[in-house]
């Protein structure tokens, strides 16, 4: 039997995603990412059984190898990235969100700072108490991979919660942007981790306003370019190939140059989403943008779970590594609370969001798909598997969870 390739592997991930999201919707009713992950799991368990029951059945092995072999780092940043973040940006309106401004940049610097901190400082005390020593700079790392928000589900929840325009639009907001500096802070982290970069707040100061704003200007750049295209046809297919073409060359360019690739299409997803809607776009069009890039964006989230999912046991050497999950949880919750509170505390004054908003920020904070791939995407080595373990738990209780919470707590809050 030949070996697997690439497109192999590929479409083995997808076949799997369309048929564990049937079952799922048609019999089980689970969230569909829930779904997705526990089903991944299970799914991925079978394969390594039948490779441990059965060595001679070739298949089975070779799948395993080959899931052991993707280049994750390279699948992750070099691409799915820049389509989530597109995606995500182009559902945010800039004009309400301009009105909590001041709140997101806030929250979102602030609080994805504080929060790398405090997890990746509270992980290694915790692991060094537990025997499972990790060096700090590589907690740290974990930090940053945990602390963006990606609350695409809870977005839909509030709105049927109908909580106020200014509380969804920061929840919104910070969820974009705290991906993007979780991003930069990732890379960065692991530069050093890696010995890739030099350990200076100089180094790391720059290497961060050159990777964001770099970025932001590049992204800015390349979305106004393409909404002028938009603006100047009316013809639906090729103006969702326009789209299509901004974050693949855009992303590329971004890598040619050394600035952050997610934060500029996320700024290109912002331009696009609004004034290319608003001002560049038929109805048609706009239908056909929106299904295109809503479906792009739920079949890579399928695929990130269920990679994930896939991916924890095959690395899962020690069923002991699962309790750095466990404690995970704890410590990343605390976190969101302390690095949402003190944001807090200095908006109060200025009335910025409404009361009960606190609550939102902390439980609505879920961890999802860009947490997942960033996780996939650290190279391959001991620290891998216990940071990939423990995100595999903290997004597992965030989605089932927390999601399930946010409801409720919602219109507690602000039921009329």
């Amino acid at each position: 039997m030949n070996a697997l390739g690439p497109f192999d592997v590929a479409a083995a991930v997808v076949v799997c995603a369309a048929v564990f999201g049937y079952v799922n919707h048609r019999f089980i009713g689970l969230r569909q990412t829930t779904g997705l992950t526990i089903m991944g799991a299970l799914a991925s368990l079978a394969i390594v059984a039948v490779n441990a029951l059965w060595p001679e059945l070739s298949h089975a092995r070779e799948l395993v190898e080959s899931i052991k072999s993707i280049d994750f780092h390279a699948t992750v940043m070099d691409g799915l990235l820049s389509f989530l973040l597109f995606a995500g940006a182009l559902h945010i309106d800039l004009q309400t969100m301009r009105r909590s401004a001041w709140a997101i940049g806030l929250i979102t610097v602030c609080g994805v700072l504080a929060s790398t901190a405090l997890i990746g400082g509270a992980a290694w005390l915790a692991l060094g108490l537990a025997g499972l020593g990790l060096p700090l700079i590589w907690c740290l790392v974990f930090g940053a991979l945990i602390s963006p928000t990606d609350p695409v589900a809870v977005l839909g929840i509030l709105k049927s919660a109908k909580v106020p325009a200014a509380l969804e639009a920061t929840v919104a907001g910070e969820s974009l942007f705290n991906d993007g500096v979780g991003i930069v802070l990732f890379t960065l982290l692991l530069g050093m981790a890696t010995g890739a970069e030099e350990v200076s707040a100089a180094g790391a100061g720059r290497l961060f306003a050159i990777e964001a704003l770099g970025g932001a200007v590049l992204g800015f750049s390349a979305g106004w370019m393409a909404f002028l295209a938009l603006r100047s046809i009316n013809d639906h297919n090729l103006e969702v190939l326009i789209t299509l073409a901004l974050v693949m060359g855009g992303y590329a360019l971004a890598h040619s140059l050394g600035v952050n690739g997610p934060i500029a299409m996320a700024v290109a997803g912002l331009i696009i989403g609004n004034h290319g809607r608003r001002l560049a776009m038929s109805e048609n069009t706009r239908d056909h943008v929106n299904k295109f890039w809503s479906l792009i964006d739920e079949t890579l989230n399928a695929v990130l779970f269920l990679l994930i999912g896939i991916e924890v046991i095959v690395i899962l050497e020690d069923w002991r590594l699962l309790l750095v999950g466990v404690v995970a949880v704890p410590l990343t919750l605390a976190a969101r609370a302390i690095s949402v509170g003190f944001p807090m505390l200095a908006l109060k004054r200025g009335k910025s969001l409404p009361p009960g908003s606190y609550s939102i920020l902390v439980v609505g904070g879920v961890r999802g798909g860009i947490s997942i791939a960033l996780a996939l995407a650290l190279p391959g080595g001991p620290e891998k598997h216990v940071i990939v373990l423990a995100t595999y738990v903290v997004v597992m209780f965030s989605v089932v969870v927390q999601a399930s919470i946010v409801g409720a707590t919602a219109r507690r809050l602000f039921a009329p």
